[in-house]
């Protein structure tokens, strides 16, 4: 019998250890790889302004300064990963957060940080856009 398993056999998302309630390693490994992919200074502007509002991939490469094919990419890999959604209209893809709490978190860290460099706060998190 699994000792970390639930009633079918199937490992629980968290352990509890010492009173403690741990996340999986699948779970923290879920976690890494989104952090992973917000390590990049062009994934991390994209979420940023797409937590403003939702957009194409023409106005966010204006918006982060970067290239369009580089932004479509970054647009891929956020999208694979399930941080950003996208929806169709007209001819257009229209990107959007696919989970308010990545904002929430994107927001708490550079808040954290402008903060520590005594610069202007940030804004306090907002909903992004649902695509709906």
């Amino acid at each position: 019998m699994c000792v970390g398993c639930d009633a079918g056999g199937r490992e629980r998302a968290v352990e509890r250890i010492g009173g403690i309630q741990d996340p999986s390693a699948e779970v923290l490994a879920e976690a890494a790889a989104a952090f992973g992919l917000l390590a990049s200074t062009a994934r991390l502007h994209i979420m940023w302004a797409l937590s403003e509002s939702e957009s194409d991939v023409t106005h966010l490469a204006d918006r982060v300064g970067g290239a369009l094919p580089a932004v479509s990419q970054h647009l891929a890999k956020l999208k694979l990963a399930g941080l950003v959604r996208s929806r169709r209209q007209g001819r257009r893809q229209i990107y959007y957060v696919a989970d308010p709490d990545v904002v929430t978190v994107v927001r708490l860290m550079v808040g954290q940080l402008a903060a520590r460099a005594g610069l202007p706060a940030v804004p306090a998190p907002r909903s992004p856009g649902t695509g709906a």
